[in-house]
């Protein structure tokens, strides 16, 4: 595994800040350890890794997409105060809703907070289910150029006005080797691939990807928690459930006031997308009841494409919580920090 850097630019601000880590070579910061806990939506990632986080002294690193933002708490299962109290979380609440947020700025924000994690002699534990994002903190962000938020904007707009068919179309006539590698239903990717096309006029599949095969910057100890997707089904309904219960539409309420529906990528979010088409409605018994199967559908869809994505990440250990436990599992993770070199 490694980290690619796509610019000179990202290599040099690299560079500098890890100059003063005690001016360690690249061999020695190579050795440090650190932890990345992934897994499906409602497996218990959260609470095991503060687990371990409390016995090795350790950090913890959101690789979620939408925990950066604040007020964002109850649909996207954010950290509790209380459990922030017990162990340091980074990258939650460092975004207003009105502020955008990419893979790219993820792999900045993130890596710095690794550094500063292990500077102060501590270990890092990242943790989250997106594929995507953790892909990119692992071996470097996509090569693609900074996004446009003009373009964005007019690409995010046709969006809405024709529909993810409409587009996926035209990017199978721009890019067609691109387009066989993602469906009509990817949204994000057809809007990324279209605004890239248009900023480079190149097609994306002529961008260069992250080597995966040069020496890893970190000794990365890499876990995969599942259960059955049966059982995590179950946990998924009574989890949207709870959401709701505990305020969940309230803090979609507030979010809206605050210009959520402007911002494309939260307001797409599992959850706060249905929560808005709700919201939208004449909010009837029968608009409710649309909501919440929708919202758990949703969530069960996002569950199917975790386990798709991590299939292909052959590096992760998976580990599964039904057959062995979650103290097995925490044993498991620790002994292999202990013992690994």
């Amino acid at each position: 595994m490694s980290i690619f850097y796509n610019t000179d630019d990202i290599q040099d601000q690299v560079t500098a800040l890890y100059l003063p880590l005690r001016k360690k070579n690249q061999n020695e910061i190579a050795k440090k350890k650190v932890i990345v806990i992934a897994g499906p939506t409602a497996v218990g990632k959260t609470d095991l890794a503060i687990s371990i986080a409390g016995i090795l002294g350790g950090e913890i690193i959101s690789s979620d997409s939408m925990q950066v933002y604040k007020d964002m708490d109850i649909g996207t299962a954010k950290a509790s105060l209380e459990q922030q109290k017990k162990v340091v979380h980074h990258l939650l609440d460092i975004k207003e809703i009105t502020e955008s947020f990419n893979v790219s700025e993820f792999y900045r924000v993130a890596h710095r907070a690794c550094r500063q994690i292990l500077f102060k002699g501590k270990v890092p534990i990242v943790v989250g289910g997106s594929g995507f994002y953790l892909h990119a903190f692992l071996y470097g962000p996509p090569l693609g150029p900074p996004s446009n938020l003009e373009i964005r904007k007019k690409i995010e707009e046709q969006l809405e006005e024709m529909g993810a068919d409409v587009l996926y179309e035209r990017l199978q006539m721009l890019d067609p080797e691109y387009a066989k590698t993602i469906t009509y239903r990817d949204k994000h990717k057809i809007v990324r691939a279209l605004e890239i096309m248009s900023i480079t006029k190149k097609k994306v599949s002529e961008i260069p990807k992250p080597d995966v095969n040069q020496k890893p910057l970190y000794n990365y100890r890499l876990w995969f928690l599942y259960l059955p997707k049966e059982d995590i089904y179950d946990f998924i309904d009574k989890r949207c459930d709870q959401m709701i219960e505990n305020g969940f539409i309230e803090e979609v309420k507030k979010l809206k006031s605050k210009g959520l529906e402007d911002n494309y990528s939260a307001s797409q979010a599992i959850g706060y997308r249905q929560c808005l088409k709700f919201l939208n409605s004449n909010q009837n018994l029968d608009d409710r009841i649309t909501f919440i199967e929708e919202f758990k559908k949703a969530s069960k869809k996002y569950v199917k494409r975790q386990f798709t994505w991590f299939k292909k990440e052959k590096n992760f250990r998976p580990l599964n919580l039904k057959e062995i436990g979650i103290e097995k599992a925490k044993e498991y993770i620790l002994q292999d920090y202990e013992q690994s070199m």
